[in-house]
């Protein structure tokens, strides 16, 4: 049996934070439910037990253990089973700019590049048109925040230091949307980010997992 079960939907970014920090910590003892979201899955009676706000991801344990929200997941999962994406507990310092990094992830940029990753790829798939006022908003902010990034990579090769670790997942998943919805200039025109990102992405098991998933989706269109 599994160690957990986790509950997602394929091309989410949320569900894929969880899915690359497995990728990197070696993990594949997981069982992966993919809900549909257009069908509503996520706001069943059943999902609701795991999520009482009706979102994805969720994961529950074996043992009965229930965690939802993404970065949450990622961090248990790294504790747990000593994935090497945390600095130690017995670095204060090291921690601090962890936790430092994950407040700059959270709050200046997860925020306006998530509304552009909603209106311009989401809404698509409702049949809806972006909200090109709430993307243009949106963008300024993304690119005042990659303005200050700038600036601190130049004295690191990471974004809570020299080491790669979850922070850096998280940017991941909404970094590769802005790149699919067009806006890949936000990264690519800035030399320290550009650079950070290329030391990410070239990373052997995020090449893997993109890899799969790209293998995954032909498939399925064919």
């Amino acid at each position: 049996m599994p160690a957990f079960t986790l509950y997602g939907a394929r091309g989410s970014t949320n569900t894929d934070r969880v899915r690359l920090t497995l990728a990197e910590g070696g993990f594949t003892d997981y069982e992966l439910v993919l809900l549909n979201l257009q069908k509503g899955e996520q706001k069943s009676p059943e999902h609701f037990k795991r999520h009482p706000w009706g979102k994805i991801p969720a994961i529950t344990t074996t043992d009965g253990f229930t965690l939802y929200e993404s970065r949450a997941i990622c961090k248990y999962l790294a504790k747990k089973y000593s994935f090497p994406l945390l600095p130690p507990d017995s670095n204060v310092e090291a921690t601090a700019q962890f936790d430092q990094a994950q407040c700059a992830e959270t709050l200046y940029f997860a925020d306006p590049a998530g509304k552009i990753a909603f209106e311009k790829f989401a809404r698509r798939f409702m049949g809806l048109p972006a909200d090109e006022a709430v993307v243009s908003s949106a963008l300024k902010s993304v690119e005042a925040f990659f303005d200050v990034a700038e600036g601190l990579l130049k004295d690191k090769e990471y974004m809570a230091g020299n080491e790669f670790t979850l922070v850096d997942i998280y940017y991941i998943p909404l970094i590769q949307r802005l790149f699919a919805c067009g806006y890949g200039d936000v990264i690519s025109s800035r030399k320290a980010v550009s650079e950070w990102w290329y030391r990410c992405m070239n990373r052997p098991a995020i090449q893997s997992l993109l890899k799969a998933d790209k293998e995954a989706m032909a498939a399925a269109s064919r």
